[in-house]
């Protein structure tokens, strides 16, 4: 049974770090992707950033900077360190693995607010 599961969101200050991370088990084949994307209220889910074979990076123009994605092949694991937090960074953050061949898995998603 495949399982994704995200740790690491909560509540920081504006101008504060947060550190996202993602595992992902279960999983019997090659991972082509693992990424990021975050659902504010009443918008529709965006892309933050992925990482593609392990090397290439894609982010959102609004993180570019600021947000870095980071994984580890081996574990299965995919990290986002955000960085000068802004209150429009305030989603819940979802962790997508890509699988060829297979629907894509998500996280159940953990909530990040950025707030004075």
């Amino acid at each position: 049974q495949v399982q994704v599961v995200e740790s690491g969101g909560g509540l920081v200050q504006p101008g504060g770090s947060l550190r996202l991370s993602c595992a992902a088990s279960g999983i019997k084949r090659n991972i082509y992707a693992m990424g990021w994307y975050r659902q504010a209220p009443g918008k529709q889910r965006e892309l933050v950033a992925q990482i593609i074979s392990g090397v290439s990076t894609n982010y959102a123009d609004s993180v570019k900077g600021r947000f870095t994605i980071s994984r580890d092949n081996a574990k299965n694991t995919v990290s986002l360190q955000m960085n000068s937090l802004k209150p429009e960074d305030t989603a819940v953050y979802y962790c997508y693995v890509s699988v060829p061949g297979f629907p894509g898995y998500w996280g159940q998603g953990t909530q990040v607010t950025v707030s004075s």
